[in-house]
């Protein structure tokens, strides 16, 4: 164990490095490029629009540099391996059982996203480009559902662990539930990537999280690769905290997002994301009443939403609201954590 330990370490600082190193030349090539934000105007979202309009122009697609990161690790890993051995062995992350699913999902889900995120920037698709709500509900329901039968037809998972109660099998239940965990997550980071360094921030101490509860159930190499993706968006914040140089855009939250909720599901650790994932529960949650509120009641609950515009609408400035949340997602995870220990003790 001590050395698998020092694995997801290496694993974890090696991507950092990494990831600082390509984030230059990253960044030229979206400047080049011209890969800009558009913010959009709309009547139904003035706040919102004039809070942000400044940020209009800024580089977007940083998300790159995250999935990129962990993409060049486990090919290069896994090639020097092959050609070397011995130590290269050591530290490739890839493994049929355990990672080749979230590395898969992190790609696809990493393309789709960049894909929304040039129609954005060439002003195709609603509202002034991108895919709109409606498509990337889709997306988020195709995805997930390749996921569920994945695991529960190939794999034959069906058993949900519940705390402090055990293992239960729940049959077909769960295709659902695999179905909603991961458009939950993918909803939620596509919601909360909003301000500078937020969901960037938030998404380092779910992963951290997920790297340890992997970690602890023997399951090394995607602890490993979860502390991949911890490390690179480690380095991504380096640059995507207030005032941003760019923005993550739908190729990172997209990525993220899917990747955290069919993570969890291989972990089995359902019941405590709402922990690791506190803030995104809370964005994704903001948004679905104001939603409700305004097709009943025909009024508004927040004064913009997701709710880190409304704290901005109250003129907490955007620095403040990334770090007070970042301080209530590291409690919330780490007491998440702590039932996942007294849990897994009070099972023995």
């Amino acid at each position: 164990m001590m050395i698998e330990s020092v694995k997801v370490l290496v694993t974890t600082i090696v991507a950092f490095l990494l990831a600082m190193v390509i984030s230059t030349p990253v960044l030229r090539l979206i400047r080049r490029l011209n890969f800009k934000k558009q913010i959009r105007t709309s009547e139904e979202t003035p706040i919102f629009s004039k809070m942000h309009k400044g940020k209009e122009g800024t580089p977007t697609m940083g998300g790159i540099i995250v999935w990129g990161t962990v993409l060049i690790m486990a090919i290069a890993f896994a090639l020097l391996h092959v050609f070397f051995d011995g130590f290269w062995g050591y530290l490739s992350f890839l493994n049929r059982s355990e990672t080749y699913l979230p590395l898969a999902a992190l790609i696809i889900a990493a393309g789709l996203g960049l894909i929304d995120d040039i129609l954005g920037v060439l002003h195709i698709g609603p509202h002034g480009g991108g895919l709109g709500v409606r498509h990337k509900i889709i997306v988020y329901i195709f995805l997930s559902l390749i996921g569920a039968w994945w695991f529960f037809v190939k794999l034959d998972w069906h058993v949900l662990y519940i705390p402090f109660v055990g293992y239960y099998n729940i049959g077909w239940w769960y295709v659902p539930l695999f179905i909603f965990i991961v458009f939950a997550s993918a909803f939620s980071a596509n919601e909360t990537d909003g301000l500078d360094g937020l969901l960037g921030g938030v998404s380092l101490f779910a992963f951290g999280a997920l790297a340890v509860i992997a970690f602890s159930r023997g399951m090394y190499d995607l602890s490993a690769m979860s502390g991949a993706i911890a490390g690179a968006l480690l380095a991504f914040l380096w640059n995507n905290i207030y005032p941003a140089k760019f923005f993550m855009g739908d190729t990172g939250s997209m990525a993220l997002g899917i990747t955290l909720g069919v993570t969890t599901m291989l972990t089995n650790s359902v019941f405590f994301l709402p922990f690791f994932g506190i803030i995104l529960v809370i964005e994704s949650l903001s948004v679905l009443i104001q939603i409700f509120s305004k097709k009943v009641f025909k009024r508004k609950v927040f004064l913009s939403a997701p709710i880190h515009h409304h704290f901005e609408a109250l003129g907490w400035p955007e620095s403040q609201v990334t770090m007070r949340f970042w301080i209530i997602s590291l409690v919330c995870t780490g007491f998440g954590l702590i039932l996942y220990f007294l849990s897994t003790l009070y099972l023995r």
